[in-house]
């Protein structure tokens, strides 16, 4: 089980480094005016068009990598065996019953003395 969940977060950290590179790399809808004049990748390797279609396509299949290891991801932590760690660290603390002590042999509390310059009030 241990690997499995190390293997599915391992693809869910690379699948959302995967969406945010593609998400930074793709152009916004402002970006056609520049390509009219001249600055913009017009004659890239997918074509005019063919870079957005390309990379919107492969950022949707990462965007349903990552939501489909998201939710395998709480299957696993709810469905964890008995042996696993599922607590927390006061889960592990023992507890003793307290010692089993008498009013009689409890001793009164000292009273202090009072002070000479003390006023009851």
């Amino acid at each position: 089980m241990e690997a499995l969940l190390i293997a599915v977060v391992t693809i869910h950290v690379i699948a959302a480094l995967g969406i945010v590179g593609l998400v930074l790399l793709q152009h916004g809808k402002g970006a056609d005016m520049g390509a009219a004049f001249g600055s913009g990748a017009s004659g890239s390797l997918f074509g005019a068009s063919g870079s957005a279609n390309f990379l919107s396509r492969f950022t949707a299949i990462l965007a349903v990598i990552f939501f489909i290891t998201s939710l395998s991801l709480t299957y696993i932590a709810t469905h964890r065996t008995a042996g696993a760690t599922t607590g927390g660290v006061m889960d592990t603390v023992k507890t003793e019953p307290a010692p089993a002590t008498s009013p009689a042999t409890t001793p009164e509390p000292a009273t202090p003395a009072p002070k000479p310059n003390d006023v009851p009030k």
